[in-house]
């Protein structure tokens, strides 16, 4: 019996309620008082000092099991960096190269907590309380201030390894140092974090408060700075096939951060990713970190409309002639300079670049010059190519406009179907249930397992059939082969029927086209221009619904890029009916 060493164990005995303990041969204290055994034990670092006991009885008391309850001390900021981090390693293992991660998305976070003055500066926001050990190894630095560079002899702002694969034991230099102790009286008692609630109320004016949302805006800039091959409809695709970790991304956290109250409205999101917010994000993001001049888009980029239109030709099953006049119209309107694709976040007048949308747009404007869309001319040269493809079985097809709408038309509605059912079937409640109190905690767990209980009851019994496994990811979501004899491939297909020979060009037959804007929004106005489907040709209505969804965007959207090419590709038309405009405004005048 050791009474010294018990001194450290302060609880009071449950039966007498005297604080006066001792240790047994076993590690187990004991009261004096009434000679109470508790089932608690010493923390043994000697295991010689207990005669006849082997070490794995000896249990390693509660100071442990307290850290892990009450986890460790983090910060938000933190947060988004693991989800950075599990964002980057998805991206790695979708083919991207290492130096995403390791440089350009790293340089950008590293800039954003400069920026935001969470590190990497002299004042930071959390001096108050927690001094990060970044900024203390930094202090004597003397490039402190020097913002644009933000040099790599800096002590380097690591990712933190997630989940199972994080070291306790092992210090890695981060920007906030996780410090494995229970909670201290800075802790908040709304919220996991240090700071969520100072967080979830901080307003200050020039500051670009972290969202989930935002790091996909910080992924996009990287893969456009490294000119990927992936655009940012693909990226949000892959997120919705839950390749990239997004909706449920708090859920790969370190066991040891533990994530309630304020923390569920920060890091839990309840919505798909929506183009047009997440664009808005990306320019936002850009503009804060002061970004300078994105590397150009060069003809041999993938992001480059000539590109880009090569590969939505394919997707939908359209011939590969059409890429011809493609890079006519992308010529004729300019959109295909180095000078109008260059994406410069701190120019006077910075140009964004809806890249993928604006090449779908291409494509719309080509097929309204060979078919007009009217819902007339269209079908009539379907009739025409149907007669000649009877007549001639050997020779090249003609393209048949009509027999390739019924053919996507199907296609398109089966997809639609089984997204539609992936989207219903999506459980948007995590394995790790979020609460707001520490109180709420076992009263939310027991709720979750009932509700997985009842969900593997309703499984077996609606569906018996095995899960199948999730597809690898593609760029491509229709694959169209020569063999398929029920979803026929129309890439071969010749546009004979719908051009001319003039000399040595070749000409549409088409001489009308009718523009989608007759007159554009004042630029007060937050749209280019309205969309009501009345307005338009069913087969207008159609193309814009079949590259809507391959994009997972609006159809207004679409329309309103659609009438951008436009205004560029017939100038003269625009700037006769702005003069007719105005003339008879002076009329009315007088």
């Amino acid at each position: 019996m050791d009474l010294e060493e018990a001194r450290e164990f302060k609880e009071r005995c449950s039966q007498c309620a005297a604080v006066s303990w001792g240790l047994t041969d076993e590690g187990k204290y004991y009261c004096t008082s009434c000679h109470n055994v508790t089932e608690r034990s010493r923390e043994v670092i000697d295991t010689g000092a207990i005669p006849n006991t082997k070490i794995q009885a000896i249990n390693r008391g509660l100071k442990r099991k307290r850290k892990l309850e009450k986890g460790w001390d983090w910060y938000v900021c933190e947060g988004f960096q693991h989800i950075l981090y599990q964002q980057a390693e998805a991206l790695q293992s979708l083919g991207v190269g290492p130096e995403l991660k390791n440089e350009v998305l790293h340089n950008f976070w590293k800039r954003y907590l400069q920026k935001s003055k969470q590190a990497y500066c002299k004042n930071p926001v959390y001096t108050s309380r927690r001094k990060s050990t970044v900024l203390e190894d930094n202090s004597s630095h003397s490039d402190w201030e020097s913002e644009p560079e933000l040099l790599s002899d800096v002590s380097r702002l690591s990712f933190g390894e997630s989940g199972a694969e994080s070291q306790p034991d092992v210090r890695t230099p981060k920007p906030f140092p996780i410090i494995k102790a229970s909670h201290s009286e800075t802790t908040s008692v709304c919220s996991g974090s240090l700071d969520g609630v100072e967080y979830s109320l901080r307003k200050e004016k020039g500051v670009m408060k972290m969202s989930v949302p935002r790091t996909l805006a910080f992924c996009y800039l990287s893969l456009l700075w490294q000119r990927e091959t992936i655009t940012l409809s693909d990226l949000l695709r892959f997120v919705e096939e839950e390749h990239i970790p997004y909706i449920h991304a708090f859920q790969h956290f370190p066991e040891e951060m533990k994530l309630y109250g304020r923390d569920k409205g920060i890091f839990a999101i309840e919505c798909w990713p929506n183009y047009e917010v997440i664009f808005k994000k990306i320019i936002e993001v850009a503009t804060f970190l002061d970004l300078p001049r994105f590397p150009d888009i060069t003809e041999n980029c993938y992001l480059h409309p000539n590109i880009l239109c090569m590969k939505y030709l394919m997707e939908v099953n359209l011939p590969d002639e059409m890429h011809n006049l493609t890079c006519l119209v992308v010529k004729a309107t300019g959109i295909g300079e180095v000078d109008f694709l260059r994406f410069d976040p701190i120019a006077k007048k910075a140009k964004t670049v809806k890249y993928d949308v604006q090449a779908v747009a291409v494509i719309v404007v080509a097929l309204k010059l060979l078919f007009l869309l009217d819902d007339n001319l269209e079908w009539s040269l379907s009739n025409i190519a149907e007669k000649y493809n009877k007549k001639n079985k050997e020779d090249k097809p003609w393209f048949d406009f009509r027999k390739w709408y019924q053919v996507m038309k199907k296609a398109i509605d089966e997809k639609k179907q089984k997204w539609e059912e992936a989207r219903a079937k999506f459980l948007w409640k995590g394995e790790k249930p979020l609460y707001y109190s520490a109180i709420d905690r076992p009263v939310v767990y027991k709720r979750r397992e009932m509700v997985v209980s009842l969900q593997k009851q309703f499984s077996t019994l609606v569906d018996s059939a095995p899960n199948i496994e999730k597809k690898k990811p593609s760029s491509f979501q229709f694959n169209w082969t020569e063999e398929d004899s029920e979803r026929p491939c129309f890439h071969g297909h010749s546009l004979q029927g719908v051009l001319q020979q003039k000399g040595q060009s070749l000409r549409t037959k088409n001489s009308l086209y009718w523009l989608s804007t007759q007159k554009f929004c004042k630029s007060h106005c937050k749209h280019v221009t309205t969309y009501e489907e009345s307005n338009f040709s069913l087969s207008y209505q159609f193309i814009l619904n079949l590259f809507s969804f391959l994009l997972r965007i609006k159809t207004s959207f679409l329309h309103e890029e659609v009438s951008l090419i436009e205004k560029r590709l017939f100038k003269a038309k625009y700037n006769k009916t702005n003069k007719k405009s105005s003339r008879s405004r002076k009329a009315r005048k007088y």
